[in-house]
């Protein structure tokens, strides 16, 4: 890689340090707000160091007549999300005094939207420390809702070239310039969040509550300021808000810009969209009522619980309403299950996103027919967009390495000395960024804090991993990638 592309990395990755050192003041002023300028050192000083380092990449300029190449994409996407880990977990080390390891799992977690946890005693927690988990939550969810849109199909990683169109296509049929698609991005997230935070105030949330949570549903992180999660809150309205936002978050950004334009039907028509929340509401039907027969809740308690925490689920948010491991065998299973769907593209859901599954069924049912016909010419279509051999190939590529990936993770576990079920589920909900796994360790009732340090390690490079789609990153150790 040449010198003139390293250093316009180095100049982004600085840009991105600033910014991150800028983000900081918020948790310094709520430490103002409350009273305890004798802590302020626990933000400043990492807030100096993010500064320091971020001038000493931007101040030497911006090399000229230098122009990124997908292959440069793949560096600077991944290294992005690595640096910013590094400085972003430097206040938990402050302010908690707790290890690197444990800080950077934390703050990787956070800035992935995975939702995993290491820390207990939140109900008590300085709020310094809460709006900051939930700040990461929200910077990584609007910094992955511009990579799936501008990088990932430019990338064609995945089968996202499915929506290269679209992205493409704003420029000249929906705005006239592309990055103006950017703020209107960024003024529908921060609209969403505001909505999110009065919804859950009406609710019956404190005000700081309420921020914290709408950064957490609307990025669809899952960090919450209770050890109980949602189940600290009894008022139903919180629950279907929670509900709403975590949907809201899990649909395509994109798809909002062009109703916000005048394309008043392309949301509702979007074949992916009509999947995504078809699922989830027979889902919510079928499994409601199973719950209701297999429990004491009335019919609506039982699909309000349920409509939480499927969504939840299949949303990668990772919030929880009570322990749903409980309920016996059949949901354990059915949740495991859910861990890797997904939300749509262009979110900031993980997962395998729904739009894969529906272009392994659009693929299935053409083979089919193809068997029974042999001599037909037979047209793959999604959302009106033909399946050509370049997607089919990057799709298969991709859901053969996620699934490679979550098997290696869940042997390493092993190897290090966790039981099946923690190994599996916690490889699982790590790639998947979901966030709590399955059993009384790191299940919806535990949390991750007595995992090894290896096993920390091992877990945030699957959150970056699942974050970033597989491919980005392991493209970054072929050694064609480093010829020159």
């Amino acid at each position: 890689m040449a010198l003139p592309t390293l250093r316009m990395i180095a100049f982004i990755l600085g840009i991105f340090l600033i910014t991150l050192a800028i983000s900081m003041g918020i948790p310094i002023l709520t430490l103002l707000t409350m009273g305890a300028e004798e802590r302020l050192s626990d933000f400043l000083w990492p807030a100096l160091i993010s500064l320091g380092c971020g001038l000493a990449m931007v101040l030497p300029g911006q090399p000229r007549h230098v122009q990124l190449r997908p292959r440069d994409m793949y560096m600077l996407t991944t290294s992005s999300w690595v640096v910013v880990c590094i400085f972003a977990a430097l206040p938990m080390v402050f302010i908690q005094h707790i290890s690197y390891t444990d800080a950077f799992f934390e703050t990787m977690s956070g800035i992935t939207t995975t939702g995993s946890t290491v820390l207990t005693g939140l109900d008590h927690a300085s709020p310094a420390l809460l709006i900051w988990r939930s700040m990461l939550h929200w910077l990584g969810g609007i910094g992955f809702i511009g990579m799936a849109v501008a990088v990932l199909p430019l990338l064609r990683v995945g089968g996202m070239r499915l929506f290269q169109t679209e992205s493409s296509d704003w420029s000249e049929k929906v705005m006239p310039r592309s990055h103006m698609v950017a703020k209107y991005i960024l003024g529908i997230y921060v609209a969403f969040t505001l909505l999110g935070f009065l919804a859950f105030w009406w609710a019956g949330m404190t005000p700081f509550e309420a921020i914290n949570h709408s950064m957490s549903m609307i990025s669809t992180g899952g960090f919450s300021t209770s050890d109980s999660s949602l189940a600290h809150w009894t008022q139903p309205a919180v629950h279907w808000v929670a509900v709403l936002f975590m949907i809201l978050g899990s649909l395509p950004f994109t798809l909002y810009v062009a109703y916000l334009r005048g394309h008043r039907k392309a949301l509702f028509r979007d074949q992916q969209v009509r999947g995504f929340l078809g699922f989830l509401l027979v889902t919510w039907l079928v499994f409601g009522t199973w719950l209701w027969f297999n429990s004491d809740n009335d019919w609506l308690d039982a699909f309000r619980i349920v409509a939480l925490n499927v969504t939840s689920v299949v949303t990668t948010t990772g919030v929880a309403l009570g322990d749903y491991t409980l309920w016996g065998s059949f949901s354990i299973l059915l949740f495991f299950y859910l861990t890797f769907i997904g939300g749509c593209s262009g979110s900031t859901a993980g997962g395998l996103k729904i739009f894969r599954f529906q272009v392994a069924y659009v693929m299935l049912k053409a083979n089919m027919q193809q068997m029974i016909h042999p001599r037909a010419v037979i047209k793959q279509q999604y959302n009106n967009h033909a399946i050509d051999d370049d997607i089919v190939r990057s799709l298969i590529t991709f859901s053969f390495f996620f699934t490679i990936t979550i098997g290696v993770i869940a042997l390493g576990l092993a190897l290090i000395g966790l039981d099946w079920v923690t190994a599996l589920t916690g490889a699982a909900t790590a790639v998947c960024n979901v966030g709590p796994g399955l059993g009384p360790i790191i299940g919806p009732a535990g949390n991750f804090a007595t995992l090894p340090d290896s096993a920390k390690w091992l877990l945030s490079i699957g959150m970056l991993l699942g974050r970033l789609e597989i491919i980005t990153i392991l493209v970054l150790l072929t050694p064609a990638f480093w010829r020159h």
